[in-house]
């Protein structure tokens, strides 16, 4: 079966979103929330086939990416306002509800849309950052670091060294990526790597080293991972990134402070009555959920709880698309219901 994949903008006073589009529009909605530094293509795999089902599937240019608006301001990219954004679009396709499902920072977003508007989330899913933690801020982070993998002294923040690394130092760090975009999306997009277990993520240097790319601050020229990108697929990633800098995309780590006021004005106590899906990432040692307390606190934050884990690194949905929709279906066929779509 052949589907389309469509692009759409959709405008208010406040901001502009541009999304792709793919399914039947009167399926189901699953919306899908992409993180730092991705674009809507980050969910290619997932809006195919996942449409061809009979779901109706969106995938947004978040706020500082793509063809999004881009404001200027590092408040503007606080979580208060993302969600915003989201809420908009809903309202623009029409709908009521939607079963969310996030990656990285857009795993915070559809977080913080189903402890705010529950009456929106038919359903919520993420990609390896589970409910309760980015939300809450770094020292909430910090709070989770197995310190037998990094020692309080050498790393205070544990893999967090490089969020504290863009507050101390955010000029240096957005050149960096800036300096150029082609490496830096060779560098960033990596598979996953089972030797790493146990072992610090390169997160953990970033303060040490000065920089994510070391004293020279420029992405090294590194061989494409064709296990994440084709070469079609990273030349979008990089002539969004020239195009819009990254700015926006950096500024999501700098409102720890008033996101974690945000989270506190959650609903019901912040606890999750709706259907939950969590997949972890065995080979994500940034977001590292195996071994270290990161997930632990959802049994007690959400009543219907399903969790899963896939041998991937960090960028799942790209590493391992089958077994990421496989993950999604099974979820949406038993756990969700009425969303099915029918014949």
């Amino acid at each position: 079966m052949t589907v389309s994949i469509t692009e759409h903008v959709t405008k208010s006073k406040r901001h502009t979103t541009f999304y792709q589009a793919a399914g039947p529009e009167d399926g189901p909605l699953l919306i899908f929330v992409h993180g730092w530094p991705e674009l809507s293509i980050s969910w290619r795999h997932q809006l195919r086939a996942l449409a061809a089902i009979g779901f109706r599937c969106i995938a947004p240019d978040m706020r500082g990416y793509g063809r999004s608006s881009v404001p200027k301001k590092h408040e503007d990219y606080a979580q208060v306002e993302i969600v915003a954004d989201m809420m908009e679009l809903l309202d623009d396709l029409g709908r009521e509800r939607a079963v969310w499902i996030g990656h990285d920072w857009g795993s915070p977003v559809v977080w913080n849309i189903a402890s705010h508007h529950p009456d929106r989330v038919q359903a919520v899913s993420s990609l390896c950052i589970p409910y309760g933690v980015v939300e809450h801020g770094l020292e909430g982070l910090i709070a989770t670091v197995d310190r037998s993998v990094y020692p309080v002294d050498e790393f205070p923040a544990g893999q967090w060294e490089y969020m504290c690394f863009y507050e101390e130092n955010f000029s240096h760090a957005t050149a960096g990526f800036e300096a150029n975009p082609y490496n830096t999306a060779k560098a960033l997009f990596r598979g996953g790597d089972p030797a790493g277990r146990g072992k610090p993520s390169r997160t953990a240097f970033v303060r040490k080293h000065g920089g994510w790319f070391g004293p020279d601050n420029v992405a090294p020229d590194v061989p494409r991972d064709d296990r994440i990108v084709s070469e079609e697929d990273l030349w979008t990633y990089a002539s969004a990134m020239s195009r819009t800098g990254f700015f926006g995309a950096d500024s999501y780590y700098m409102n720890h402070g008033p996101n974690a006021a945000y989270a506190k004005t959650a609903r019901n106590g912040g606890v999750l009555e709706m259907p939950v899906l969590f997949i972890a990432a065995r080979y994500d040692y940034t977001c590292e959920c195996i071994d270290s307390d990161l997930a632990k606190a959802m049994s007690e934050t959400c009543g219907n709880l399903t969790t899963r884990v896939i041998d991937s690194g960090h960028w799942m949905a790209q590493e391992k698309p089958v077994e990421v929709n496989a993950a999604l279906s099974h979820w949406l066929a038993t756990q969700v219901p009425g969303i099915w779509p029918l014949p």
